[in-house]
């Protein structure tokens, strides 16, 4: 079992930068995929950005690319999302996911461990 906790959201001008955390306890194997989504009210969760627990490959939505950066520290068992640039449709909560498969990296229903989620509020 993996357990993971957000931490890091808050309220920030549009054009400023946060800086996400997510912690996560139990075992996780190389084949993993770590992976950022949000959701907004009234809105489908969507993908956010993705990176192999083993390699350098990543995934970015288009809305983010450009300005959000995914890394992980293996050894610390924590995955980051460094967020630039931030525009108010960025507001939402963002959550922490874990992908035993590998496959489906963008596709929710593939990953089976979730964080509770981080608020993240760009003001204009």
């Amino acid at each position: 079992q993996v357990q993971l906790v957000e931490s890091g959201g808050g309220l920030v001008q549009a054009g400023g930068s946060l800086r996400l955390s997510c912690a996560a306890s139990g075992r996780i194997f190389s084949t993993y995929v770590m992976g950022w989504f949000r959701q907004a009210p009234g809105k489908e969760r969507e993908f956010v950005a993705a990176i192999m627990w083993s390699g350098a490959n990543t995934n970015y939505a288009d809305s983010v690319k450009g300005r959000f950066t995914i890394s992980r520290d293996n050894a610390k068992n924590t995955v980051y999302l460094q967020m630039n640039s931030l525009k108010p449709e960025d507001t939402a909560v963002y959550y922490c996911a874990a992908n035993p498969s590998g496959l489906g990296r963008i596709r929710a229903e593939y990953y089976d461990y979730w964080g509770q989620g981080t608020q993240v509020t760009v003001s204009s």
